[in-house]
């Protein structure tokens, strides 16, 4: 009883909101002399707030045609904005920067719905040791993070050295597909130094019999211990949970004027593998069997920072310079 009294309070508390928002909007509109997506282009810098904000009032509308904008196709989009803004009754002629304005959003929210897709469907594609481009891939990572050591094999012991579990990586990538191997590769290929320097670090035991002058000496003062493309795959389904939940819209509002695309996804995964590295020494934890732990704690910091529409990851991208920024 206590259930449906509860629901029943929830409805009709919804249906008063939603009566007094759509009254208050059209009180603030006589007023003002403004849309709702004209007030919100003209008190909101562009990036995520404005974005997040027009999303919003598309998504919420009770006319269709501003519903169905959020899925237009990209081709479309500058029609859309031309029929939004009839509807609206607002002159372009008087209002330029207004479809300017909305275009530029409107391409962002497009885009990040075409960015989950084609993520969605690398996630999907298994790895398959028959499909030479994806061997071939496996090969440039190898060659990339051990340019001195040929590969005695396809199937060998020294894929452990790049951080996978066994002979033959492509178990590995069960859980995230080729999606996995495409940002491995690309951060080794587009940040090689900050990779081979993570790798390196990974390898370094823990613990050691070394004395502490003699473990300075050698500079191995960073031992953690963990497996690289392991923690490389897993850092990669972290980044896949951020986009899909749209937690990473924040991100891409901000450092993608347009179209969000799939590079601008894997500058996000080398910034993440990056930052968990640092996170990892920090968390200092005694062995891989806290790795889920750390992961859970890393995550939800993200998703912290994330909640805070001005936040972006340094638009030029080098990770081994990147950083969280306030714009």
């Amino acid at each position: 009883m206590k259930h449906f009294l509860r629901v029943v309070t929830q409805f009709f508390v919804f249906l008063y909101c939603k009566c007094l928002w759509r009254g208050l909007k059209f009180v603030i509109r006589k007023v003002t002399g403004r849309c709702e997506l004209q007030r919100i282009c003209h008190n909101n810098k562009p990036g995520a707030r404005r974005t997040l904000k027009i999303e919003s009032s598309l998504k919420y509308s009770k006319n269709e045609l501003c519903q169905s904008a959020l899925s237009a196709h990209p081709d479309r989009v500058e029609k859309t904005i031309d029929d939004i803004m009839t509807l609206k009754k607002v002159n372009p002629d008087t209002n330029p920067q207004l479809g300017i304005s909305l275009q530029a959003s409107l391409f962002q929210i497009v885009g990040y719905r075409s960015l989950v897709a084609e993520v969605e469907k690398l996630r999907r594609e298994p790895y398959d040791c028959e499909n030479p481009d994806h061997e071939e891939m496996l090969m440039k990572l190898w060659k990339t993070l051990r340019p001195d050591s040929p590969l005695t094999g396809r199937i060998s012991k020294q894929w452990c050295e790049i951080g996978f579990q066994g002979n033959d990586p492509k178990t590995d990538f069960r859980g995230m597909g080729l999606l996995g191997l495409h940002n491995l590769l690309y951060f080794a290929e587009h940040d090689k130094a900050t990779a081979l320097q993570v790798l390196h670090d990974s390898l370094q035991p823990k613990h050691s019999k070394m004395s502490k002058a003699e473990w300075e000496q050698k500079n191995f003062d960073k031992a953690i211990g963990y497996s690289f493309a392991i923690v490389g795959i897993n850092i990669t389904d972290l980044a896949y949970s951020l986009l899909v939940s749209g937690a990473l819209k924040t991100h891409l509002y901000n450092v993608a004027p347009e179209m969000p695309s799939l590079s601008h996804f894997q500058q996000t995964f080398c910034y993440l593998m990056q930052e968990f590295h640092r996170f990892w020494i920090e968390e200092d934890p005694c062995d891989i069997m806290e790795f889920n732990r750390v992961r859970s704690k890393f995550h939800r910091r993200v998703l912290r920072q994330l909640k805070n529409p001005d936040m972006a990851l340094c638009p030029h991208f080098a990770a081994s310079d990147l950083h969280l920024v306030n714009l």
